[in-house]
Parts: C-alpha cells; structure tokens; sequence
C-alpha cells in the first residue's frame, strides 16, 4: 500500500486535504497528523485538541459510510516506489485481478507502484477498485484506476478501514509503511483482536530473511510461539496467494459460525 513508503515526491492529482486539493503554494508545510503530534505549548493544546475529535470523528463517519456496502474485500499492501515495468508491478497488477476473480474488491492505499498494480488488475477485471488516500507532505495524488476512493488525514482512521472492511490481506515487497501495516495485522491475530485473518506474503527472495528472523531468534527467545508462524503464508505466486487467501478466509467464516452454533447450544437458554 504503502503511501508511507518512503518520502519521495510523486506527481499526482494534488495535495489532498481530507475533501480539500491543495497544488502549489497551498500546499502546507505539516501535515494533520505532524500537528496531533506535536507537543503543545503550554496549555495551547487543551483549546485545541478536543476539537480535533470532531474532525476525526468525521473521518470515521465518512470511511464507515463509504465502504459499508462493498462487500467482500482483500487489503493489498506493497510500495508505492515500484516502477511499472518491475516484476512485483506485474505480479501485483495479477493479484488484483485474481481478487477480482475470486469474487472479492480490492483495497489499497489508492497511490502509485504496487497499489496502482493491485488497483488497476482489479479495475480492468471489472470490479470494484477501493483506495484509501492519506495526507503527505508531497504530492501524491490517487492513482486513476481506483473507482472508489476516500482521502484521510489521519492514518489511524484510514488504518481502521483496511481492517474493518478486509477478509484478508496480501503483502507485496515494500519498505516501512508495508512493515507497519503487516505487524499490525500480525498483532490483531495474535492478540484475538479479530478473530481470524489470512495474510499471504508475494515475494520468497524479499520475505524470506524476515521469516527466518521470526523463526530463528524472535522464536527462540520466546517473544513469539510456533503457531504465530502459522499466521503468514509465503510464495512466489501471486494465483497461489489469492487462493489461500480465499481458502483460508472460508475456513475461518466456517470456524466462526461454528463457535456461535456451539454457544448458543451451551446457552443456559438453549
């Protein structure tokens, strides 16, 4: 996805503002998110900051109103700094289609490299291509093959969403915005903060010294268990990761409505 990989300028569409396009000139030097977390002058922050719940408030209303209805969904995360004529653009470009094909819409960032891959196989497969954009301090813009997309300024709102609204995730080579959004979607499996999420890794030679990180020594001190392993699945083909992706997201809707059934069975009303 990543629109925070890593601060290079791109030309897009403009400097988006929440529903505000900014070019030139208008375009300010801090972005929301800099201003929310920069430490206030005195008590500045206590006239200022809870009116800023309000605008993230709207953030909320706004995402959950725009995608309530899209239906089944697979999050596409990768860098925004791949060029088109790269192999993980084309292998991003036929995970979006598949997607598409398997009968889900497709989410990314809504910028350039691997999200405009992932955008544009879902668009020319003729289904719904979702990015979600996010206030930068460079130009970026949304990419033209995305046909729903929603402008955030806060990336904790516009990271809720990815979440909400995703069945799984698929994660293309990318730097530390990619890295974030993969160890936070780790971190709410592990931690039952939802309760199942297949995640496909595309990219052996770029994945593959991370995996033996986590299984040599964050495994062997414990910081993790064997069964976290489990959570990712690595491969080289992009068919072969929309298809976990789309097994695994079965078994798991399976395994839900089974624990409900076995609930109300144990019910004391049952």
């Amino acid at each position: 996805m990543s629109a925070t990989d890593d601060g290079v300028a791109q030309k897009g569409a403009g400097y988006r503002k929440g529903p505000v396009l900014l070019r030139g000139g208008q375009i300010p030097s801090q972005t929301t998110d800099q201003r929310l977390l920069s430490g206030g002058d005195g008590a500045d922050w206590l006239h200022n900051d809870p009116w800023r719940v309000m605008r993230i408030q709207s953030e909320f209303v706004e995402g959950f109103g725009a995608l309530a209805e899209v239906g089944p969904a697979v999050s596409v995360f990768g860098s925004a700094r791949t060029p088109r004529d790269h192999a993980d653009y084309a292998a991003a470009e036929r995970v979006g289609h598949d997607l598409v094909e398997a009968g889900y819409a497709v989410i990314t960032g809504g910028g350039p490299g691997i999200m405009e891959a992932a955008n544009k196989g879902a668009s020319q497969a003729g289904g719904l291509s979702i990015g979600l954009g996010i206030e930068l301090p460079f130009e970026q813009g949304m990419n033209d093959y995305v046909n729903l997309g929603v402008n955030f300024r806060y990336f904790f709102a516009r990271k809720t969403m990815f979440v909400k609204y995703a069945q799984g995730f698929v994660v293309m080579p990318g730097g530390f915005g990619t890295f974030d959004e993969l160890f936070e979607a780790l971190t709410l499996v592990q931690t039952h903060k939802v309760t199942g999420f297949p995640i496909a890794l595309v990219g052996c030679d770029y994945w593959g010294g991370l995996l033996d990180w986590l299984r040599g020594p964050v495994l062997e001190r414990g910081t993790i268990s064997e069964p976290d392993l489990r959570l990712l699945h690595l491969t080289d083909d992009p068919d072969e990761a929309v298809e976990y992706v789309r097994v695994r997201a079965e078994e798991i809707a399976a395994e839900e409505r089974a624990a409900a059934a076995a609930a109300v069975d144990l019910s004391p009303e049952a």
